[in-house]
Parts: structure tokens; C-alpha cells; sequence
């Protein structure tokens, strides 16, 4: 086959080169749109179901000033209040979010541009925390307990259990 127009060598890379960059960049921001945001198919389909609607299990036996003991505050007050969840969910969720850093900031994703931005262990912002929060518990973002309940109460609301999160939400 013969083309009877040649095309511009010059012209041709320089657009080519741009193109493809443009089409990468859309590319790359759908791939971290789809790696950061939960799909339909998560929230309708949970991996793993909890064992019981309500049920709350504890593993560790540690408490005090650390995330094992924070989780298992956590739990005693949602069983109290009847919220889901099991201390493989709640840990799962906290090192995947905050690495257990009760302060730890998220000053970089949608929420932060917006204003308010993802904060605590479970990266809780602060209308959702007002929303969820858990009475009996500290009003502070930032506070452990508060954040994990909250988050937890939240997570029920929206997933079933916090157990059925694998990943933002």
C-alpha cells in the first residue's frame, strides 16, 4: 500500500510525543482513582461477611496506651452500642490507613485539598466524625477510641462492618 501524502516527520513525533503523555497522564490519575476508591462491587459484595450481624470478636488480650489496647476499648464500647466488628477488621484497616499513629495526617488527598482533612488512626474527617461519633466517647478527632468507634459506626452504616472495608473508604 502507497500513501500518495507523505506525512511530516517533524510534525508527527512532536504531536505523537504529546498524545501519548496526555493519554498516559489520564491513564495513570484513572489507575489511582480506581487503586484509592472502593469499587461498587466491594461495598455490594464484602469478601468476607462478619459471623453474626453484630458480632464483635476480640484476639488480643493487650490493653493500655497502644493499638491493641485501643482496639480492645474499642470493641468493649461496640458491643455495648451493638456496632460490628471483629479485631482482625479494626487492625487490618488501622495499619493499612495510619500505620497505628494515633496523629498521622493525610494532607495530600481530595478531603485535605477541600479543607478537611483525613485524620487518626483510621483517617476519620471531621464531618464524619461529628456524624458517627460514638457517645461515651472523646469529641477529639484524634483521640484513639473516638476515631475507631466512630470510623467502625461509619464502616456499619455504609459496608455492614467494618470488616468488610479492604480498602479507602
Amino acid at each position: 500500500m502507497t500513501f500518495s501524502t507523505p506525512i511530516a516527520a517533524v510534525a508527527r513525533p512532536t504531536r505523537f510525543k504529546r498524545v501519548t503523555v496526555t493519554v498516559l497522564a489520564a491513564a495513570g490519575l484513572a489507575g489511582a482513582a480506581l487503586t484509592f476508591a472502593p469499587s461498587p462491587a466491594q461495598a455490594a459484595e464484602p469478601a468476607a461477611a462478619p459471623k453474626a450481624a453484630h458480632s464483635v470478636s476480640t484476639k488480643k488480650a493487650t490493653d493500655g496506651n497502644n493499638v491493641d489496647g485501643w482496639i480492645n476499648q474499642a470493641l468493649s464500647i461496640m458491643k455495648a452500642k451493638g456496632i460490628p466488628g471483629s479485631y482482625e477488621g479494626l487492625h487490618r484497616n488501622i495499619m493499612r490507613e495510619s500505620s497505628g499513629n494515633p496523629n498521622a495526617v493525610n494532607g495530600y488527598d481530595v478531603n485535605a485539598v477541600n479543607g478537611t482533612p483525613s485524620k487518626g488512626l483510621l483517617q476519620v474527617i471531621q464531618p464524619t466524625f461529628d456524624a458517627y461519633h460514638v457517645a461515651g466517647t472523646s469529641q477529639s478527632l484524634t483521640d484513639p477510641v473516638a476515631n475507631i468507634t466512630a470510623a467502625a459506626n461509619y464502616a456499619a452504616d455504609r459496608y455492614g462492618s467494618i470488616d468488610n472495608v479492604n480498602s479507602a473508604y
